[in-house]
């Protein structure tokens, strides 16, 4: 956890950014080339966070997939950005009169019956809402790695461990499966509980905090995952400056990137990924195709 010389050579540099975090894979296997990953799925292709969008990226050729984990009323892990059911389900019509349709005031037998593929295509009516166990199971059977969010963590007390104890159950904790996961959060406890109760995880905090704080946050932290349009080269640069906590210098997945302009830019700042809802657009403008 100390700041080292920034390196004056490009090589230098790239060397560092190169190095991740314990295992993971989630760099690109040709140097300076970021990771693609595909928010929520491929979602600008099928709806988001759905079995339906890890499939798509999966036909695309994209290995790393993020989703957004949440808890209902009877203790149930979903795969669900909002913590409203409303904007990607029927849940409305199903159950016009229990506004503002939290997921947590829902059970899990209740939110089985939504559909969630209507509101984005015909194509998709009767996409449900996944539970993290099948979420995981596809993506198992897709051979694709995971960053998993886990999404509003301060209305669910206890999600991190209930998390990891599934994850457990279904082997994705075994050293052998590490390094196709990384578990981030906007929650800078919820992080620090995560390594606290694993120290073996890959994690990253979502956000771009002051780079006086980072020697604070690689304690535990092994990539910080910043808004595109916050970023810098030189930020990059900071963060790569900083070892985690497995002794590797800090990385950077920037989000969410959606055209070949902003793509080429980001790259050029040395970021370790990319987070897009066209995984296929920014997959052609890196020239990674």
């Amino acid at each position: 956890m100390h700041a080292r010389v920034v390196a004056a050579t490009a090589a230098a540099v790239l060397g560092a950014a190169a190095l991740l975090s314990p295992g993971t894979d989630a760099r690109a296997g040709e140097v300076g080339v970021p990771t693609v990953i595909a928010h929520r799925g491929a979602s600008a292709y099928a709806p988001e966070n759905t079995l339906a969008s890890i499939d798509k990226a999966a036909r695309l050729g994209f290995c790393w997939v993020e989703n957004d984990v949440q808890r209902t009323k009877d203790g149930e892990l979903v795969v669900i950005h909002d913590d409203s059911l409303q904007r990607t389900t029927n849940v409305e019509q199903v159950f016009p009169g229990r506004a503002p349709w939290k997921v947590k005031d829902f059970t899990a037998a209740e939110i089985a019956r939504l559909d969630a593929g209507s509101w984005y295509s015909p194509a998709y009516a009767g996409t449900r809402v996944p539970t993290l166990k099948q979420y995981m199971r596809r993506i198992e059977h897709n051979h694709e790695k995971l960053l998993l969010e886990i999404k509003n963590p301060e209305l669910y007390p206890g999600i991190e461990q209930q998390t990891l104890k599934l994850l457990g159950n279904e082997g994705w904790l075994d050293h052998k499966h590490l390094h196709r996961l990384i578990v981030q959060s906007f929650s800078t406890d919820s992080i620090r509980t995560v390594h606290d109760l694993k120290p073996a995880i890959t994690t990253a905090l979502l956000g771009s905090p002051a780079v006086s704080q980072l020697p604070r946050y690689a304690r535990f932290t092994d990539l910080i995952n910043p808004s595109y349009g916050s970023l810098s080269k030189g930020y990059v640069a900071a963060v790569h400056t900083f070892d985690g906590p497995h002794g590797k210098p800090l990385g950077v997945f920037a989000w969410t990137v959606n055209d070949a302009a902003t793509a080429r830019k980001v790259a050029g700042y040395d970021v370790d990924g990319i987070i897009t809802n066209k995984p296929d657009v920014v997959r052609s403008a890196l020239g990674s195709d």
